[in-house]
Parts: structure tokens; C-alpha cells; sequence
């Protein structure tokens, strides 16, 4: 099932949402302008490498504090593909944009990248041996998609689905999403049992991030002078 629209209203210019979608995107056009070891080493460096955290926790001097703390932000903006970004803004764009109007632009962007450490942490905390640099804003979006979830349950989305293009209660989009997020992390822990890297999507950021979104939409407070959705 791919999201191609909704059909929830807004009441306010979403600014900090379409600013989100053209930084990721700069970012990465950057990203595409560079030779593929500079395009590695800017993974490395700028992305979260969970062994790195695993070795400064235990006292090696290594890695300073700043290249530490500094991936966790900088990881969000980073993709690894055009797809991969694509994918990130189209879903970022669908349903960011209800959320900034119900919490407020700078509540948003606070709750954007709250979403998007606790999302990155659940990931490391999974795999905290691993040597590969996780990179991507699909764990803030999927904070996005939680709250959603909790906020528009009965919004319906514009689908595509097989040859067959219908409107399906968002609950039902995004609750099958994670669903299958969970899924695919529950089996993708038996190879990292096997002490080997485990590479391709990093399905335990978009779970961390959808129960953070779920959790902080409800602790944030709705912006004030705010006309109520259809959908409550």
C-alpha cells in the first residue's frame, strides 16, 4: 500500500514541515555531488555508528564527546539514496503538514527531532555493535506517522494499492506500516545473534520513533487559536 494523498484539512501554512523536506533534500543533492569514498566517509562521520557510542560508554578515548552527540542530529538529514529520500519527503509531506497545524511550528520541529533521537536510540540500543553508519530521516517521520495514528485515526488516505487506487482509513495505513516494521525487526534479530552487521533498512528506528510519536503528540499541548479538524 502506498500513501498518495489525504483528505484531512489544515488551518495553518505548513513553513517548518516544507522547510524539513527542502533542507533533507539540499542535503542530499550534496551528498549525490560527492565520489563515492567522500560519500562514505560523510556516512561515517555524519551518520550514527552504533559501535562508536558502544566504545565511548566504555571509556575509549577514541571518540571524542562531540562526534558522538553531533551524528545523532546530523544522521536525520542524511539518506542514502534517491529513493530513499524521496520515499522519506513524499511520506514526510502527506502527513507532516496536519501535525505542524495541530502542534505549532516551533512545537513541531521540537517534536520532529525528539522523534528522531529517540528513534536512532532504539536502533542503537538494538544493535550496539554494529559498524555501519544509520542514516536517515525515516525515524523522525515515523514519529510523524504516530502521531497521526493517535490524532487523524479516521482521515482517509488516497491508496495505491495493486492496480487499485481507494481511500483507506489512515489507522489502517499506518497501523499495517508498523506492523510490518516490527516484523521485520523481530527477524532481522536472529542474524544480529549471529555477531554480523546487519545492513538495509533500520526497521527499529521506524518503530522507536512511531511509539515516541504516539507518546509525545499526546504529551505536547494543541496550539492555541486552532479551529478544530473533521476528524477528532
Amino acid at each position: 500500500m502506498f500513501p498518495i494523498k489525504d483528505d484531512q484539512p489544515r488551518y495553518s501554512t505548513p513553513y517548518v514541515n516544507g522547510f524539513l523536506i527542502a533542507v533533507n533534500i539540499l542535503v542530499y543533492l550534496f551528498q549525490a555531488s560527492l565520489d563515492p569514498r567522500s560519500y562514505d566517509l560523510l556516512a561515517h562521520q555524519f551518520g550514527v555508528v552504533p559501535s562508536h557510542l558502544s566504545a565511548f560508554l566504555a571509556g575509549s578515548p577514541r571518540y571524542p564527546q562531540a562526534a558522538i552527540v553531533i551524528p545523532f542530529f546530523t544522521s536525520m538529514f542524511l539518506h542514502a539514496g534517491w529513493m530513499h529520500v524521496l520515499g522519506n519527503m513524499w511520506f514526510l509531506f502527506i502527513f507532516g503538514d496536519n501535525i505542524e497545524d495541530y502542534l505549532g511550528h516551533f512545537r513541531y520541529l521540537l517534536f520532529y527531532v525528539l522523534c528522531g533521537l529517540f528513534a536512532m536510540a532504539t536502533q542503537v540500543a538494538v544493535y550496539p555493535h554494529s559498524n555501519l553508519p544509520t542514516v536517515g530521516a525515516s525515524g523522525a517521520i515515523a514519529g510523524v506517522l504516530g502521531a497521526y495514528f493517535i490524532l487523524y485515526p479516521r482521515a482517509r488516505v488516497l491508496t495505491w494499492f495493486f492496480v487499485f487506487v481507494l481511500y483507506i482509513p489512515a489507522w489502517i495505513i499506518l497501523g499495517y506500516w508498523f506492523v510490518l516494521q516490527f516484523l521485520a525487526g523481530a527477524a532481522m534479530l536472529s542474524v544480529a545473534q549471529t555477531g554480523r552487521d546487519v545492513g538495509g533498512v533500520a526497521v527499529w528506528a521506524h518503530v522507536g520513533g512511531f511509539v515516541a510519536g504516539l507518546v509525545m503528540v499526546k504529551l505536547l499541548p494543541e496550539r492555541t487559536r486552532r479551529t478544530p479538524y473533521a476528524y477528532r
